[in-house]
């Protein structure tokens, strides 16, 4: 998928887990005005919020310019993390509040390098509850578990 600078793409991520910690798989529905792209994976053994963040990591990665993203997840995790959390465990040299290591710290990296690369507007929609884009990524992330 070919994003010309400043073009407006909707994405849907959404990570799923058999077990937590379990098989898990990872969803993303990137669409592009009429241009839509599905992608999904999955690990043997992982947790839910990795997949999660997979998700989120590997939508911004399919990207190949610089764009205006609207996301959308599920997570309360990713989208707090990215939006609340982060900027501080960063001045606490990866450590949270309670002075305890960040958990999946690797994965928050890559996520805050790839999504400063573009302009996002993070959105949380509940799960399960009939929103198409959500129900897409879900089914995407299902697809991830049931490859492994």
């Amino acid at each position: 998928m070919n994003i010309k600078h400043g073009r407006q793409v909707v994405i849907y991520t959404d990570g799923a887990c058999r077990g937590n910690p379990g098989p898990g798989g990872w969803g993303a529905l990137l669409i592009f005005g009429e241009h839509e792209k599905e992608l999904s994976g999955g690990e043997r053994e992982t947790t839910n919020n990795r997949m999660e963040l997979r998700a989120t990591i590997e939508a911004l990665s399919a990207l190949t310019k610089t764009c205006d993203i609207e996301l959308y997840t599920d997570s309360t995790y990713v989208k707090n993390g990215i939006q609340v959390w982060l900027g501080k465990w960063k001045t606490n040299n990866w450590k949270t509040a309670k002075k305890k290591p960040v958990k999946n710290r690797a994965l928050w990296e890559e996520l805050d390098d790839l999504s400063s690369r573009h302009r996002v507007s993070w959105h949380w929609v509940k799960g399960h509850a009939g929103d198409p884009g959500n129900e897409r990524a879900d089914a995407l992330a299902n697809r991830g578990i049931d490859q492994q």
